[in-house]
C-alpha cells in the first residue's frame, strides 16, 4: 500500500515524497482513513510505530481543506507528556505541512514562556503542548481552546504514570463538545479505559505491534548475575560494544545517577536522564546521545520515552522493570527501521520471579549467556 492509496492530498504527498516516505506503517494504514473521516479513534501502539503521522496527516489535511475565515485560531490540540515528545511531534508537523500555509506551535515547561507566548500571539492553527505549560498559559489568558476541532491525547498511559491525568481532566471541560478526539496509548490500564469512555464518541479502535512481533525481531540475551556484579558486567559489555549507541535502563532515578557516575569513572562517557533532571539537562543529554557525542545513556522508563532514534544498537536492562509489559516497550527501542536489534538483561536472584513473568508475557525463552571467568 502507498500513501496515495490512503487518499492523502497532494501537498502532504509532496512533503512525504520529499522526505522519501513511501510506504505507510501498519498503524498509518489503519488510522489515517479513520482520521480523515473525522471519526474518534483509539490507537494502541508503541513509540516507533509511526503513530505521529497516523494522527498528524489527517489533521493537516482536514485543516488545510477547510475554509480560512478571519484570524488564525487554535483548531487542533495535541497533548503529550514530555518536552522531548512535544518537540518530536512538532518536527513531524513541520515536515508534513511544509507545502501548506498552516502554522504549528509547540509549548512546554522548563523554559521561559516569552518566546512561546510571542508565537501564540502571532496566531497558530495547531498547538502541541505538555499539560502543565498549557494550563499555565490558559490561566494567563494567552490560550483559548474554544475553537478546537481536533484533540489528540498522545501516550495516555505515560500521562497516567507521570501524574498528569488530573491535568488532562481539568482541560477537558475547556474543549468544545463537538470535536474529533484521538487517543493513543501503548497499554490500556483501567484508568485509561475509563478516561477514553468519557472523552471519545463511538470510537474506532486500531491496534498494532502485538507483544510477540516486537520481541521476535530483537536478539535477546539474559545474564543471571548477582546484584554487586552488575556494574562490572555492564562496564565489560559496554567496552566490547563501544561502536554502538546503547541505552541502559534502571528502575529508579537515584540508581540511574549512580550507574552513570560509575561508568564515567570507568572511562565510559555517558549521561543519565530522569524526571529530576532539568528540561535543559535532559535535552542536552539526548542531543549528545543522538549526535553520537556520547554512546551511552542511562534512563528511567518515563524519561526514555523521549529517546526515539532508528540506530539504537543495544538496550541493556540493568534492572528489571516493575511490570512485565514494560520490558517489551524497553527493548522495542532497538531494532528499528531495518537495523539489527540487541537487548541484554541482567537478572539477580530477587528478580527471577519478574523474569518468569516477562518470559510468560513475551512467549519467548531468553537465551541465557554465561559470565566470563
Amino acid at each position: 500500500m502507498t500513501f496515495k492509496e490512503l487518499h492523502i492530498s497532494e501537498p502532504i504527498l509532496k512533503a512525504l515524497s520529499k522526505k522519501k516516505y513511501e510506504t505507510p506503517t501498519p498503524i498509518q494504514q489503519q488510522a489515517i482513513p479513520i482520521g480523515l473521516k473525522a471519526i474518534d479513534l483509539i490507537g494502541i501502539a508503541q513509540t516507533g510505530t509511526g503513530k505521529t503521522a497516523a494522527f498528524a496527516i489527517p489533521i493537516i489535511q482536514q485543516l488545510n481543506e477547510s475554509p480560512k475565515i478571519g484570524k488564525r485560531q487554535i483548531k487542533a490540540l495535541i497533548l503529550t507528556p514530555t518536552r522531548e515528545l512535544a518537540i518530536q511531534i512538532d518536527d513531524c508537523f513541520r515536515e508534513y505541512s511544509e507545502f501548506t500555509d498552516l502554522r504549528h506551535t509547540v509549548i512546554f515547561g522548563g523554559v521561559k514562556q516569552a518566546a512561546q507566548v510571542d508565537q501564540l500571539k502571532r496566531g497558530t492553527d495547531i498547538l502541541i503542548a505538555t499539560p502543565g505549560r498549557l494550563l499555565d498559559l490558559i490561566s494567563q489568558k494567552y490560550i483559548s481552546l474554544g475553537n478546537i476541532k481536533h484533540f489528540v491525547l498522545d501516550e495516555a498511559d505515560r500521562m497516567l504514570d507521570m501524574g498528569f491525568i488530573h491535568d488532562v481532566k481539568k482541560l477537558l471541560p475547556l474543549l468544545p463538545k463537538s470535536r474529533q478526539t484521538m487517543l493513543f496509548s501503548a497499554t490500556m490500564p483501567k484508568t485509561i479505559v475509563d478516561l477514553s469512555k468519557s472523552i471519545l464518541y463511538k470510537p474506532s479502535k486500531v491496534e498494532v505491534t502485538p507483544v510477540s512481533s516486537v520481541v521476535d525481531t530483537i536478539q535477546q540475551g539474559l545474564y543471571y548475575v548477582e546484584k554487586d556484579q552488575k556494574t562490572d558486567l555492564l562496564i565489560d559489555l559496554l567496552k566490547k560494544n563501544s561502536d554502538k549507541l546503547i541505552l541502559v535502563f534502571s528502575r529508579t532515578k537515584h540508581k540511574a545517577d549512580k550507574i552513570a557516575r560509575l561508568l564515567n569513572k570507568a572511562g565510559i562517557a555517558c549521561e543519565a536522564i530522569h524526571g529530576n533532571k532539568t528540561q535543559t539537562a535532559r535535552q542536552r543529554a539526548l542531543t549528545n546521545f543522538k549526535s553520537g557525542k556520547t554512546h551511552v545513556i542511562v534512563a528511567t522508563d518515563i524519561a526514555a520515552r523521549g529517546i526515539d532514534i532508528d540506530n539504537l544498537g543495544m538496550v541493556v536492562n540493568y534492572e528489571l522493570p516493575d511490570v512485565a509489559e514494560t520490558y517489551v516497550h524497553r527493548i522495542g527501542r532497538t531494532g528499528r527501521a531495518g537495523h539489527a536489534g540487541v537487548a541484554i538483561t541482567f537478572c539477580s536472584e530477587e528478580e527471577r520471579v519478574m523474569m518468569r513473568d516477562i518470559q510468560k508475557v513475551t512467549g519467548k525463552k531468553l537465551n541465557v549467556m554465561l559470565l566470563s571467568a
